[in-house]
């Protein structure tokens, strides 16, 4: 608890002057995250981030990561975010045939997606911070209060287990819990900040994102539990990989988009 405590501490020390400073430090930032978030994900599968599709991968992380402000640079090539992704699925597929199907259309597949489940997510961290660093900050509020709401009344009252076959721990009771306190955290954060949205609206917002932000995190359990994995990496002491603090984030901020928050 101690060590978790230490980290926690030291990474919040790290994360929010980035956060706080926007701009090319904060897209800089991003990009570390996110890639070390890939390599993560794809060291599950045993593939090296260093090897062919590993560099595939990586590079089109970093073409689908470019900010609003760099776009200039895909224009002037005539190219866009989903032809570069189209490109590395065919060069991932030549792969496979290079290798004799020793990499195999499977791990190609898991390549692909493992860029775009954690690119997707982290370029609208990006987009978030652009539009106002207020729904950054409402975005990790939504998360840490649900997480701890899930905590702490799944463990003094829940009884029904959510999903057992993936996160034993978790229940039904704590899965509502952390959206109640989610609810509640969002109508004292609208009240103290200045954003120009409807209260009703939010709070219809808040539900969906703290529910499907508890379901990012299960995602990530199933993945970890299908692949053997305790932790998605140890970056992080007594927290894991970044992936594991990350999870929830990965949903909540592309649903925001879709919710026409940001």
């Amino acid at each position: 608890m101690k060590q978790r405590l230490i980290t926690g501490i030291i990474a919040a020390a790290l994360f929010i002057p980035i956060v706080w400073a926007g701009g090319l430090i904060f897209t800089l930032g991003t990009y570390v995250i996110a890639s070390i978030a890939l390599y993560e994900i794809l060291k599950m599968r045993s593939i090296d981030v260093l090897s062919i599709p590993g560099v595939i991968s990586t590079a089109t992380l970093w073409i689908f990561l470019l900010p609003n402000d760099y776009y200039d640079i895909l224009n002037q090539l005539d190219y866009t975010k989903i032809e570069s992704a189209l490109l590395s699925v065919l060069l991932l597929l030549v792969y496979t045939v290079m290798k004799k199907n020793r990499f195999t259309f499977d791990d190609a597949a898991f390549s692909i997606f493992a860029m775009l489940y954690v690119g997707i997510g982290f370029y609208y961290f990006l987009v978030a911070r652009e539009a106002d660093i207020l729904w950054v900050i409402f975005a990790l509020l939504i998360i840490w209060t649900t997480d701890s709401g899930a905590y702490f009344i799944g463990k003094a009252i829940g009884k029904r287990k959510l999903w057992p076959d993936i996160s034993p721990n978790k229940t039904v009771e704590g899965f509502i819990g952390g959206i109640l306190s989610a609810i509640a955290a969002a109508w004292i954060f609208l009240i103290l900040a200045p954003l120009e949205v409807n209260i009703w609206y939010l709070m219809f917002a808040t539900v969906i994102l703290s529910a499907m932000g508890q379901i990012g995190d299960l995602v990530e359990s199933a993945l970890k539990r299908h692949y053997g994995v305790k932790d998605s990496g140890r970056i992080l002491p007594g927290h894991g990989g970044l992936l594991d603090r990350f999870d929830s984030l990965l949903f909540v901020l592309p649903l925001m988009k879709i919710l026409q928050l940001i």
